[in-house]
Formats: C-alpha cells, structure tokens, sequence
C-alpha cells in the first residue's frame, strides 16, 4: 500500500470514529446536522471537489457527481446518517479499487524491471561502464554473474548459463557458448562472458518488448469501447430518471415530496457504473499482463478479444512446428553401403552451406580429405563435383534427368537428395525436419478446445502430408509459394466461422500474419519484421504457447462476461426496487461499492496464469 493510500485509509478510519460519535450523542437539531458534517466533509471533501472541478470542464455526469448529489440530498432530507454513511462506503470502495489497479500495475511494472540501466563496455582495453543508448553495433561488451544483458549479442569468448525467464516465460536456463546469440533482458547466470553488440538499443529486443507492453492499451477490444460508450449515456439517462422519480410523482399524483426524493437519491447511488468502467478494462489489462508473464506479447485487448473466438489456427511448417533442423532419416544405396553412399553425398556436398548439404555432411562417416578439383552449385537442382578424380552428382530428380540419369524409387517423407557417380546411379538419401517435442500436445489440446488445426506450407506435399499425420492435423495446404499463402489463407477464412489465426516464424509470412484475425509470430526474439507484422509475439518457439494465448484469451473474455452480467443484474435488480420503494440507502451502497469490489477481485483473477497454459 503507497504512502496515498495510507493517508486515505487513516482519514476514512477518523471519519468512521467521528461517524459513530455522532450517531450515538444526543444533539438538538442544527448540532446534530454539524455532527455529521464533520466526518462528511473530511471523508468526502475530495469528491465534492472533484465533482466541481468536472462540472467547470463540461463533465457533468460522473460517480462523483453521483455521489455529491445522492450524499447532499440525504443530507437535506434529515437522513445524515446515510448520507455519511454512503460517502464513507464510497471512499472505502474507491480505495480498494486504487489497491487492486496499483497491484496489478505492479505487476506489469516486474516486466519493466527487464530494462537494463548500464553496460560494461570494452573500450581502450578497459571495461567502461556507459549507457546501454550510447553502445554501437560491433562493440564488445563484458557480461557479468547476475547482470541483466543489456543488449543483443553474439558470445565471443565464454560459456555459461543464461536465464531468459523475463522475455520467454521459460524458467528453465539455457546454455550458452561461443557463437551463440544472446538476447537483451535476460541474464547472465554464472560466468563471465565477452559478447560482440548486434542491435543498437532502440532495435534490441528489450527495448521492442518494452514498447509492446506500454502501448498496448492504446488498442482497446470491442467490448471495452462498448462499456466506456455505455457508461457516457447510461450515466446521464439515471440522472434525469432520478430527477423524473423525485418529480413526477409529487407534481403529477400529489405524492409526499421526501419519500420520492428518498427514492430518486437510492436510484442514483445504485446507478453508478464504477463497477463496469473499472473492472472490464482491470480485466483486459489483467489478461495483457498474464500473457506477457508467458512470454506472449499482445499489442492491444482487441487482438485478446479475437483470438478468443479462433476457430482455426494456420501453421507455417518449417520453424513452427518443425525445429528447422534437418537430419538424415534414410539411406537407400544402389549397389554399394549405406555409409559408401552417405561418404560419396557428403564430399560432394561438403563445400555447400544449405542445411541439407549440412545435415548429410553431419551423418557421413568422417573420412581423410580429398583433393577437390571442382565443385559447382547448380540453382535449383543440386551439386555438380570432381573429387578425386570421380564426378560426383548430388541433387534432386530434376538434375539425375538433365544429367540422363534413371533414378530409382525417392519418395521419402522428406527432403530427396539423388546421387550419381561416374553416370551410375548410386542411391538416394532422405532429409527430414524434426518435429518439435510439445507440436502433437499443443494440436492435441486446440482440438480438445473445439480449435481446428491446419498447415500451411511451401515444402512437397509428400513432406507436408508425413508431419501432418504425425501430428493429427486436420488440414494441410503445401507446394505454395509465398504469393500463394496469402490466398489459400483468405480461402480457409471464407469458409471458417470464427476468427483464424496465423502463426509463423514472423520473416517469410509477414504478408500471411498481416492478413490473418490474429497473427502470432513465433520464437521472434529481436526479429524486426515479426514484432512489426505480427499482433501477438511469441517470445520463444514453442507451439504450446499458442494454446496458452487461446486458453488466456478466453479465461479473460470469460471474466469480461462474469463481471458485465453480474454488475447489470445487480444493479437493474435494485434499481427496480428502489424506484418501488423497496430498497434502501444501505442496499443502494452494495450494489454500488459492493458489486464493485467483487467485480475488481474476480478481474484480478485475469493476472493468474499459473496453471492456465496446462
């Protein structure tokens, strides 16, 4: 609790003691009223004035004028009591609701703890101690035991243990060696690292994800804009409903004057909306935050709200639900070994940078090096050697035909490399991705969730179809190229009824991730175009983080709903019986500060995560 919070407690407090020194001392008429005029003005002098000030500025109907006229009504009428009563319950009500936003500001505020306020820089052969703004891409900085990183590097000298909790939500550390990439906000565990600076401050990750955070209220969901549009004629309509109550009956049926002057001030205090206006945007906000604890960045509540309607969720393939990494999964060879075959594939392919050429050199058996006299690329088709006085072909179906070569069988489920030597066909060896470990839960629970699960791919459909069955998909699109994502994805949308949601690797499909409901770019830490393209960031490359962000999204909406039935059933409810003269001040303070508090405690609930992404 801040130091404005106590003072406020301690001056509601006095004005309660000062209350019941009032209520229980017998005093004639006028020194009763000033009794109670006291614990009045020093309880509620602040919305009294606030009540003026909005007046002054044209904003007439708000709580606090609500409560000015209901409280000075009350009082006019000889029922001090209540009305001091009813200010008293207000500003405890008030009070609560500023504790519970501040709690959940703070918590949000614990994901801005991840700016870093310095860096060690190496400079002149001395570690210098500057400004993370003031570092330039190239530089090498040093990196301490228990020092948050403060920009994003590649490790030059060193290993150790990074934790990257902050950013990802992953709570287990990850090992870090020479060559590896390091991201800005997380930190360095246990030993010294020397790291060369890759993004300037502004373009660092922590500095993207910190934008992301703090402007994500600027993009409010439908519903929130509903309650805030509600509130402006809801507000105005009771006031004048009231002011009708307290008339009509009088003027037009000759009724007695207090009893509907009583009535039209409990009509007013039931009226106030704070329960609404506070706890839907208390509840998104909560919702923001949780997200962000599990690594999922969302820029707005709008993007929350439509995720919770996703009917379908598109996956890119390679890097989304595949680990980009390709391994040999099967050699068939012709006329000669397994290893022979793979030995011959690999010599060729050796001076290759794609990762199959990677990959098939990985499983080879290591052998003496060859004299190379040439190796040639061909675009599109494979590689053309002269290794050892033997001419090496290694490629696709397309080369072993230019070449007029038969090749024989090659439909693995994933990546044919052919291979010929001498003109002879040799065999052929099959490349594959490796499925990530959590893609078959993660597909798994958005069928259990009613979510259709579906593949967008450019890779072969032999390929597509193979991690497709693996993971029970219940949809797979492949051979596309990039122009094509686009309108195989607006395709799936005609004919979905919900929202469909994109998810991939935030490069290759920001056109697809613009044009989906929802696009979630995965494991984007530091990708410009991603965090640009995308409306919900994945901080890390686990596919389960996109059930999480359904199942917090509609935890969430969940809570909206909770609190919006709740506070206008109990309201309406009152308010017909106090206009029928069946409810009292007393009731008209629950269903105001009441159903407030209880709405504020259930939209806290939205920062709960824990458990939420199981």
């Amino acid at each position: 609790m801040t130091r404005r919070h106590k003072l406020t407690l301690a001056r509601i407090l006095i004005a309660f003691a000062l209350f019941i020194v009032a209520e229980l001392i017998p005093l004639p008429g006028i020194w009763k009223l000033c009794a109670f005029l006291v614990p009045y003005f020093l309880v509620g002098w602040d919305v009294l004035w606030r009540s003026l000030q909005n007046i002054a500025h044209g904003q007439v109907f708000d709580e606090n004028f609500l409560m000015s006229v209901a409280t000075i009504g009350a009082m006019c009428t000889g029922e001090y009591a209540e009305g001091v009563a009813v200010m008293l319950f207000y500003q405890v009500g008030e009070l609560f609701q500023s504790v519970a936003v501040g709690k959940s500001r703070k918590s949000i505020a614990a994901l801005m703890d991840i700016r870093p306020e310095y860096a060690n820089v190496l400079r002149d052969g001395e570690s210098v101690e500057v400004d993370p703004e003031d570092v330039e891409v190239g530089e090498i900085i040093v990196l301490k035991p228990g020092e948050r990183i403060p920009l994003d590097c590649v490790v030059t000298e060193g290993s150790g243990s990074v934790n990257t909790a902050a950013i990802t939500g992953e709570s287990v550390p990850r090992d870090v060696t020479v060559g590896d990439a390091l991201v800005s906000g997380t930190i360095n565990m246990n030993s010294v690292l020397r790291a060369r600076v890759t993004n300037i401050y502004a373009d660092s990750t922590v500095a993207r994800v910190l934008d992301l955070v703090e402007n994500s209220s600027e993009r409010k969901a439908r519903t929130e804009n509903f309650i805030t549009r509600f509130a402006r004629v809801y507000t105005p309509a009771v006031v004048f409903a009231a002011l009708a109550l307290a008339l009509v009956p009088p003027l037009a049926l000759g009724q007695p004057w207090a009893k509907w002057v009583h009535r039209a001030l409990v009509f007013l205090v039931v009226s106030c909306p704070c329960a609404l206006v506070i706890s839907v945007p208390l509840s998104f906000f909560g919702g923001i935050g949780g997200a962000s604890k599990r690594g999922v960045l969302v820029k707005g509540s709008n993007y929350l709200e439509t995720l919770s309607k996703a009917a379908a969720v598109v996956f890119d393939k390679t890097g989304t639900l595949t680990k980009g990494e390709f391994h040999v999964s099967a050699v068939h060879p012709v006329g000669m070994s397994g290893e022979e075959l793979l030995a011959l594939a690999a010599k060729a392919e050796k001076y290759s940078t794609h990762p199959v050429a990677r990959a098939i050199a990985a499983a080879a058996p290591a052998e003496p090096e060859d004299a190379s006299d040439s190796v040639e690329e061909l675009a599109g088709l494979g590689v053309r050697a002269n290794i050892g006085g033997r001419r090496i072909l290694a490629g696709n179906s397309r080369l072993m035909e230019a070449e007029h070569i038969a090749a024989q069988g090659g439909d693995g489920d994933g990546t044919v490399v052919h291979v010929a030597v001498d003109g002879t066909y040799a065999g052929f060896v099959v490349i594959s991705d490796q499925v990530k470990e959590d893609a078959a839960p993660t597909v798994a629970r958005l069928h259990r969730m009613g979510v259709k699960a579906v593949m967008l791919t450019g890779d072969r459909r032999a390929s597509a179809q193979a991690v497709a069955r693996e993971l029970q998909m219940d949809e797979v699109l492949s051979d596309l190229m990039p122009q094509d994502k686009v309108s195989a994805l607006e395709s799936l949308m005609e004919k979905t009824s919900g929202a469909v949601a994109f998810v991939g690797d935030g490069i290759n499909d920001a056109p697809v991730l613009t044009r989906a409901d929802v696009g979630l770019a995965m494991g984007a830490m530091g990708s410009d175009a991603a965090i640009e393209a995308a409306d919900m960031v994945l901080m890390d490359d686990r596919p389960s983080r996109v059930a999480e962000a359904i199942a917090i999204s509609k935890r969430t909406m969940r809570i909206v709903y909770q609190n919006i039935v709740f506070a206008l059933a109990v309201k309406l409810t009152i308010l017909v019986l106090g206009a029928a003269g069946y409810a009292n001040m007393w009731l008209a303070v629950f269903a105001d500060v009441g159903v407030a508090m209880i709405a504020i405690l259930n939209a806290l609930r939205a920062m709960k995560v824990d458990g939420v992404g199981q």
